[in-house]
């Protein structure tokens, strides 16, 4: 696709026609090249340069960035602020990219310029430099300029005016110096050389000013200047300066390129000469084709100011920036300069290194313009006329690219974090905050919390963004959409600003990760002789789900009852075994079997998340024989006759109920010789026996659903119960139980403890180098992020503690030179770059106490202000103790009684521990 677009700028041409009796003026053609001068000041970042028939100042960004800047033009004790409309009538073009440089060309010619001869110029400004506090700082700009090889005619076309001086006397006669010596004219007579004379020492002598637009329209010089247009004159020329947008122009098409055209004749008049000078300007609005990768420049070969097609091009020059190029300059940068048919072509890869790119915002979407200001000079002869001399400063913008950013997951489930990069954008751009589902934070605030955002810069000046979550944090939405599958969602919006306009736009994505890391949590326990001990792991689902106890869900009341007891990863409860959550399954003779069963379910899914039963047989005397010949029974409902009324049951006599009964228990109490209990002699043992049945036999009625009694057989249910007398003794049955044959016993096991020393990439200790890359090669004094972890213990009683590391020159730790980092558990006090220990988060790892986290500036051995050896390890020695022991407390000493020569050690007591040494691969310095 190719598109089009346009900006205007002037040719000029003046012809300059002498109207008198007998009278031929002749010019000669001259070539002319410039050397300019140049002046930098580096402590201001002022540049200024002498480009031909202008001066050129530029103010660096380190200057400029942030602040307001503005302009006055000095010429002795006049000062006047360069507005817009004053910079385009006096000769001043101001331009400024989005890094904060500005540049500024100021015409030889301009108002305000000093000119001794036209040939030595002096261009005076001020640059006012206003910062956010309203202090201004004021720079003086004094630059003096030496050209004086002036084509008979100049034309300058910038941004925002156009500027043509021409000869307005013979060559013969603007050849002389001060004081005016005039030379008898062959042919000529003492009337041209008087009318001359009365030209050059009159400050104008214009009569009028005739502009055609098409029609022709008179002026006096006032109305002229009024109107806006800039009419000076020199020692030797005219000097005229017209804006853009005066009203006096008009659109004409040259070789198929728009243009804007001004026309002007201006007549001096004194006594019976009249002088009358022909301006023609034509500025092109079009002529630009753009495609991906290259600007297109169409120039017309032939235009308004050329008197004929036989015009002589002698001179045809490329320049950036108001200066000219060589053609290995343009060859290396791959601009192209031709002639085809009637067309000048200019051509310029578009990101070439002289222009720049900006960022914009269409619609909330990132567009870019890639922007360079190319210079055309043309050098040209009309047949035998003069020659003319004209240049074009022309800006040139692209339509809007577009360029939307990449955004690329680089997520690595294995790390449980969001890993994300956008980009690229350019230079302008800055990230202000990021939206997240619940709320929005700046990158400091973000930062802060521990998201880790980092701004990532590139060598072709554009940069990207890289957004890293936990998967922990609270800003990621969590699904559960299968009893162990997670959905993680990260929902953010990046709020961006474009500068320096500080145009807001966003951009919105999200990420999910499936994962199947659900840990359910899990139930065990234990039974003493009275109670059910429960034992809940809540996996990391935390607390949501429910519990159910038997048949009934927990209540706080149950809660109080059972005596739960809970933290962030387990709970615990205590329920008797007569509690009404029990089920009773077997009844022995002196024990009861009860069983109580737990329910872990989710409450919206209705999953089920654990199911675990607990039997055991609890000591409980059911039967009992008094020496008084009394017997007692206890019958108990079981869960195999669920229909059972113990309020029902009865002994082998009808009439013999309970004593007692509930919906549970009944118990029973009665002589021996009663109720229909049976006796039986054998061996001198008298034996007593009776049983409990339900209803003897008879039709139980239990109510319908409906409410209408219903008859079902007898569940089985029988209790047989014996007491055995001797002679002057009692004696009750008794069950014991026997341990399981081949039944496993436990073992005691040996493992290993395993410590690592690491070196993290950054401070995030997210990543860390393999034994690949080393040897690491890092500048003089970047950080180095250590980390020293206990690995495979799940013990949360254990602490790592650094007892000393220090770097060496060599491989062997005990090699010297050697560097103390940490003395005791402290930093070396005597380290100019002290070691910093960084926090461990506590939700960031399991086991906080098994990782330490130091961070050392990188630097190397020097003896005699040289380097030893550009390499380093660095060593430790750890202690893995228990966290509740004095080895663990460390207390370091502040920089307070070093000072005083003392030095304070960490008290440590006399406990079991294991030590461990731990070493580094090698780092390098970086030499470059």
């Amino acid at each position: 696709m190719t598109w089009f677009f346009g900006i205007c700028t002037f040719w000029l041409l003046m012809v300059m026609v002498v109207a008198q009796k007998n009278f031929n003026v002749l010019s000669t053609q001259k070539s002319f090249n410039v050397v300019p001068g140049q002046n930098f000041n580096q402590g201001t970042g002022l540049k200024t340069n002498c480009l031909g028939s202008y001066m050129r100042l530029t103010i660096d960004k380190s200057l400029a960035f942030g602040n307001q800047v503005e302009f006055d033009a000095v010429n002795g004790s006049q000062i006047e602020p360069l507005s817009p409309s004053l910079a385009a009538k006096c000769g001043f073009y101001i331009d400024s990219d989005p890094w904060g440089n500005y540049k500024v060309f100021a015409s030889l010619l301009n108002c305000f310029a000093g000119n001794e001869d036209d040939a030595v110029f002096d261009v005076d400004m001020r640059v006012r430099v206003r910062g956010v506090k309203a202090e201004q700082e004021v720079f003086e700009v004094e630059k003096t300029c030496n050209y004086d090889q002036w084509a008979p005619r100049e034309v300058l076309c910038t941004q925002n005016y156009i500027e043509v001086s021409v000869n307005r006397l013979p060559e013969e006669i603007t050849a002389l110096r001060s004081p005016l010596k005039l030379p008898r004219a062959k042919n000529f007579g003492e009337q041209w050389a008087d009318t001359v004379t009365e030209a050059i020492t009159s400050r104008y002598n214009i009569w009028r000013m005739v502009f055609f637009t098409p029609k022709q329209k008179a002026m006096v010089l006032e109305d002229a200047l009024r109107t806006g247009y800039s009419i000076t004159t020199t020692r030797s020329r005219l000097v005229l300066r017209s804006g853009y947008d005066m009203p006096e122009t008009y659109e004409e098409t040259v070789n198929g390129v728009p243009m804007k055209v001004i026309r002007v004749t201006t007549y001096f008049k004194k006594e019976w000469s009249v002088t009358m000078l022909d301006t023609v300007a034509a500025c092109p609005t079009g002529g630009l084709s753009f495609t991906d990768e290259m600007i297109t420049w169409n120039f017309p070969r032939i235009n308004p100011l050329m008197s004929s097609r036989a015009t002589n091009l002698l001179e045809l020059f490329m320049g950036i920036d108001g200066k000219k190029m060589d053609s290995l300059q343009m060859e290396t940068r791959g601009y192209y300069l031709t002639i085809v048919d009637d067309l000048i072509v200019m051509k310029i890869p578009i990101g070439g290194p002289d222009g720049y790119y900006k960022s914009h915002v269409v619609n909330n979407q990132y567009r870019i313009t890639y922007n360079i200001e190319p210079m055309l000079e043309l050098l040209w002869s009309d047949g035998g006329m003069d020659t003319t001399r004209y240049k074009v400063l022309f800006p040139i913008k692209t339509p809007f690219m577009p360029s939307p950013p990449h955004f690329v997951d680089l997520t690595v489930v294995d790390q449980r974090m969001f890993d994300v990069f956008l980009g690229p954008f350019f230079y302008d751009i800055e990230l202000v905050n990021i939206t997240f589902s619940t709320g929005v934070l700046t990158v400091a605030e973000a930062n802060a919390r521990g998201i880790n955002i980092q701004e990532q810069r590139f060598q072709n000046g554009s940069k990207a963004f890289r957004l890293q979550v936990p998967f922990s944090d609270s800003f990621v939405e969590r699904t559960q959409v299968d009893v162990v599958v997670r959905v993680y969602t990260l929902r953010f919006s990046y709020g961006f600003m474009v500068l320096p306009e500080y145009t807001p736009f966003s951009y919105t994505s999200s990420v999910d990760v499936t994962l199947q890391d659900v840990i359910l949590p899990t139930v065990t326990g234990d039974c003493d002789e009275e109670k059910f001990h429960i034992m809940i792991s809540l996996g990391n689902l935390g607390k949501n789900f429910n519990i159910m106890i038997g048949t009934h869900d927990m209540t706080p009341d149950r809660r109080a009852e059972y005596g739960v007891k809970e933290n962030d990863t387990h709970m615990s409860l205590a329920m008797p075994f007569l509690a009404s959550d029990v089920v009773f399954e077997l009844m022995y003779a002196s024990s009861l079997r009860a069983r109580i069963d737990v329910l872990l379910w989710e409450p919206t899914k209705k999953w089920t998340l654990s199911d675990f039963s607990l039997a055991c047989n609890f000591p409980m005397t059911m039967t009992e024989c008094f020496s008084n010949g009394t017997m007692s029974a206890l019958a108990v409902k079981v869960e195999s006759v669920p229909q059972l009324i113990p309020r029902q049951l009865t002994l082998r006599d009808p009439s013999c109920g309970p004593k007692f009964s509930n919906d549970r228990f009944a118990y029973f109490s009665f002589e021996a010789n009663s109720c229909g209990t049976t006796r039986t002699f054998y061996d001198g043992v008298v034996t007593y026996q009776n049983e409990i049945t339900l209803g003897n036999g008879l039709p139980v009625y239990q109510p319908s659903k409906k409410g209408v009694p219903t008859s079902r057989p007898d569940p089985e249910y029988r209790i047989t119960m014996s007491c055995f007398y001797t002679l002057n003794d009692t004696q009750t049955i008794a069950f014991f139980t026997k341990p399981r044959e081949n039944e496993p016993l436990p073992e005691t096991g040996f493992g290993q403890l395993r410590v690592v020393l690491r070196l993290a990439w950054d401070g995030s200790y997210n990543h860390f180098y393999a034994e690949e890359d080393y040897p690491v090669v890092k500048y003089l004094r970047s950080p180095l992020f250590f980390e020293v972890v206990l690995l495979t213990s799940t013990d949360p009683q254990i602490e790592l503690v650094l007892e000393n590391c220090w770097a060496t020159l060599k491989e062997d730790r005990n090699s010297t030179p050697r560097w103390d980092l940490i003395v005791d558990g402290c930093v070396n006090l005597a380290d100019g770059y002290e070691t910093v220990f960084h926090p461990v988060a506590p939700n960031s790892i399991q086991f906080p106490s098994h990782v330490k986290h130091f961070e050392i500036k990188m630097f190397t051995f020097v003896q005699n202000d040289v380097v030893l050896q550009d390499q380093i390890f660095v060593h430790c020695d750890a202690v893995l103790c228990d966290e509740s022991d004095g080895i663990c407390k460390r207390h370091c000493p502040s920089p307070m009684p070093l000072k005083t020569g003392k030095k304070v050690r960490r008290e440590t007591t006399n406990v079991q521990s294991q030590r461990v040494q731990l070493s580094s691969r090698k780092i390098m310095l970086s030499s470059s």
